[in-house]
Formats: structure tokens, sequence, C-alpha cells
């Protein structure tokens, strides 16, 4: 009996001889290249910069999610006003 483990390797080998007729490999190869390639131009942070970057992302999130608690506070007591 046919095992699903069977079909699924039946589909996957049907898929890369038809990717690799079609050129479709070839593609990704090039791209797996030309990311690697524009990668390394890349300048990387040092870890002191990161570390100023991660604190002042930090103290960002804290500043936002404060006065998006301060205006939900300021609009529910305004409508708890109008509506009684």
């Amino acid at each position: 009996m046919i095992t699903f483990k069977y079909i699924l390797i039946a589909v996957a080998v049907v898929w890369f001889l038809y990717a690799w007729k079609q050129g479709q490999l070839l593609k990704l190869a090039n791209y797996f290249a030309e990311t690697r390639e524009e990668l390394r131009k890349c300048t990387w942070p040092s870890v002191d910069e990161l570390k100023g970057s991660t604190i002042v992302v930090a103290i960002s999130i804290l500043i936002l999610g404060a006065f998006t608690v301060g205006v939900d506070f300021v609009v529910s007591y305004v409508l708890s006003l109008i509506i009684g």
C-alpha cells in the first residue's frame, strides 16, 4: 500500500524536475548569491551602537505606551461624562 510519505516524495521529485526544466532552480541560486553579495556590502552596527539604539527604542516604546494609556483614559472619562 502506498503511504503518504511516498506520495510526498513523488510530488517533491516531480516539482524538482519541473523547476529544473523551467530554469527556476538557477533563478533561485542566483537570488541567494545576489543576496549574499548585498549582505557583504552592508555595514553592521557595533555593539555600542546596538546598545544605544536598543535603549532609544525601549524608551520610545515606553513613551508611546504612556501616551496611549493617557489618551485612552481621557477619552474614556469624557465619554463617561457625555453618556452619563
